[in-house]
């Protein structure tokens, strides 16, 4: 008989009832979201094909960018196809063990602190990036033997590991929990502490998990971001001409944006979550999914707006047949 109440117990599946308050919008919903996701996966796959493919692009910046997007892909299609799913065709079942690995690739986060696999190894890249610029800034003569291809690859396998490390522990810190037949979900996709809290049993453990990885991951990758650009800030200051500073800073300029686009809704989510008792939950979980589709259609446009190599060979792609850098034209911008 225990054994029979025991597995009574065991999550088969969970139910991910989508935006709650807001079912009858879910179709309308879908619409804006659909066309980030297609811009998103249409614009990451376009640079990293450009990026792949012109050996004139295989330098540190451009190569952590491609990084990046690879990131941004596996963000955004591990949370949005589901999602969309959920508006369209109300499939709202998913089993315990795919809920874990949406989780595993997509986020686990305390009060929605953002802390996922994806936001860890785009945390790192975007540190990584930071280092690259500070390089190039504070000490340009030595930037080719800093950052040769074997250390851009120790980097790449450095922020994968990272977030693999991070993010095992919760797998099991889930799996040895009771749901006790718990399995409604408030949400669009899983997260660590929508499914803890469905267990009837002592979650501290996941609690405190999910700060301290917040802390000491992505808290501690803001902190070396801030003061590799406060070096950077310094450096640039000292340069002789205002001219030559307004260059100088022009090549940090798209890191900037997306750093910004990156850490910002993070962190307004979290301090909405803190202290904004008073919004109601289904804005919590519509930034949310924000979050996940907003800076991965954002970035690539950012970079290719604001490269010059990757504007020109984005547009040669396009109209192979035209001559460029064309007179009068973005090209030659």
């Amino acid at each position: 008989m225990y054994e029979l109440n025991e597995s009574s117990f065991d999550p088969i599946t969970f139910v991910l009832t989508g935006i709650p308050g807001m079912e009858e919008c879910h179709v309308w919903i879908s619409v804006p979201f659909c066309l980030m996701y297609l811009t998103a996966v249409f614009s990451n796959s376009v640079l990293l094909f450009v990026i792949s493919t012109d050996r004139s692009l295989h330098e540190p910046m451009h190569l952590f960018l491609a990084m990046l997007a690879v990131s941004d892909l596996m963000l955004s299609t591990t949370t949005v196809p589901k999602m969309l799913a959920i508006f369209w065709f109300s499939a709202r079942e998913i089993s315990f063990d795919a809920c874990i690995t949406q989780m595993f690739f997509t986020h686990f986060s305390f009060i929605m602190f953002f802390t996922h696999f994806s936001f860890i190894v785009e945390s790192s890249v975007l540190l990584a990036m930071a280092f690259d610029r500070y390089v190039a800034v504070c000490d340009p003569l030595r930037y080719p033997s800093v950052l040769t291809p074997s250390v851009i690859g120790k980097i790449a396998v450095a922020a994968v590991l990272r977030g693999f490390c991070i993010m095992f522990p919760p797998i099991f810190l889930l799996k040895r929990l009771p749901y006790c037949g718990h399995n409604v979900m408030p949400h669009t996709y899983c997260e660590h502490m929508g499914i803890a809290r469905l267990a009837c049993a002592d979650i501290r453990a996941n609690v405190w998990y999910g700060l301290t990885t917040a802390l000491l991951s992505s808290g501690l990758d803001v902190v070396l971001i801030a003061a590799s650009y406060a070096l950077i800030l310094r450096a640039v200051f000292r340069l002789p001409t205002p001219e030559a500073r307004l260059k100088t800073l022009s090549t940090c300029g798209s890191h900037l944006c997306v750093i910004l686009m990156f850490y910002v809704p993070a962190f307004f989510s979290f301090l909405t979550h803190r202290f904004g008792h008073h919004i109601p939950s289904h804005v919590h979980i519509l930034l949310a999914n924000l979050y996940v589709v907003v800076p991965p259609m954002l970035n690539p446009i950012v970079y290719g707006v604001r490269t010059r190599q990757i504007r020109e060979r984005v547009l040669r792609l396009l109209c192979p047949t035209a001559e460029w850098p064309c007179p009068g034209c973005w090209g030659r911008c």
